[in-house]
């Protein structure tokens, strides 16, 4: 069995692997493996990782960094539409991605809590060895990349106003104020600054959208404010803001500019789990 253990790193690589890095591969040496331990400082290295057919180990501190080889992989594995094969499933744009170990290095990435994956290295390289396989929900989205926990779009003081539609269903038409806006696979959104939103399943095969909306009450002495949240579930969510608007996408934070929209792609993501 080939394991590569692959590092994402910023700047050149060439530092000493990390404790947790040569603690799971040795541990995946001990169980019969053959071990290559390899940097990514950019999308080609991460290419030449997954073009080896090896089961992949991705060492990482944070969702964004899983993120960009999932994200790799899609561009690698999804058929143009017009080569759409027969065997994909209706409500699939991409196969079966090749199933990723998780090792967390400094941080612990918030998919392996959400997703209940192993965390130490030693566990790490027992699920690897194993070869058996939990598939979850991702989400795809036009803009080119891929999502695993979610996205949230706007929030704090300021709020933003958007057109949000799930499938046929409006839950904003542009007209009023929305505090923050949720899409979500997994559990990481089920609660925002107090507020319940959703209940995120990642192996459900729908995302889930709440939006926030503020109401005024005016009393005959003071008025009250009251937030309505608006949830629904479905296969594909169209978000366009009004204006500039801070989003939020597994721990990376840009803004929204534009019209985007986010896709469900059922089971498409593998992690290695321990044996039953």
């Amino acid at each position: 069995m080939d394991v590569t253990v692959l590092s994402l790193v910023d700047g050149a690589p060439g530092c000493a692997p990390r404790t947790q890095v040569l603690s799971c591969a040795d541990a995946l040496r001990a169980g019969g493996a053959d071990v290559e331990l390899a940097d990514a400082t950019s999308d080609a290295e991460i290419d030449e990782a997954l073009a080896t057919g090896n089961r992949l180990v991705v060492a990482a501190d944070t969702d964004s960094q899983v993120r960009a080889v999932l994200r790799r992989a899609v561009r690698r594995l999804a058929p143009p539409p017009s080569d759409r094969p027969d065997d994909l499933p209706g409500d699939r744009t991409v196969p079966d991605l090749p199933p990723l170990g998780v090792l967390p290095l400094a941080q612990h990435p918030q998919l392996i809590t959400d997703l209940n994956l192993p965390s130490t290295p030693k566990d790490v390289a027992e699920a690897v060895l194993a070869g058996r396989v939990q598939h979850t929900d991702l989400l795809r989205h036009d803009g080119g990349g891929v999502t695993i926990n979610g996205v949230r779009i706007g929030g704090g003081d300021r709020p933003f106003r958007g057109k949000i539609a799930l499938d046929d269903l409006i839950l904003s038409d542009g007209s009023e104020p929305i505090v923050t806006c949720v899409v979500a696979n997994a559990g990481s959104y089920r609660e925002i600054d107090g507020l319940g939103m959703c209940e995120p399943d990642p192996a459900d095969g729908q995302l889930d959208v709440a939006i926030a909306v503020p109401f005024v009450h005016r009393g005959l002495i003071k008025r009250r404010t009251r937030i309505e949240v608006r949830r629904a579930r479905g296969r594909a969510v169209a978000i366009t803001p009004m204006a500039d608007v801070p989003h939020v996408d597994d721990g990376t934070v840009t803004d929204l500019t534009r019209k985007r929209t986010w896709w469900m792609e059922r089971a498409a993501a593998g992690w290695y789990i321990p044996a039953a």
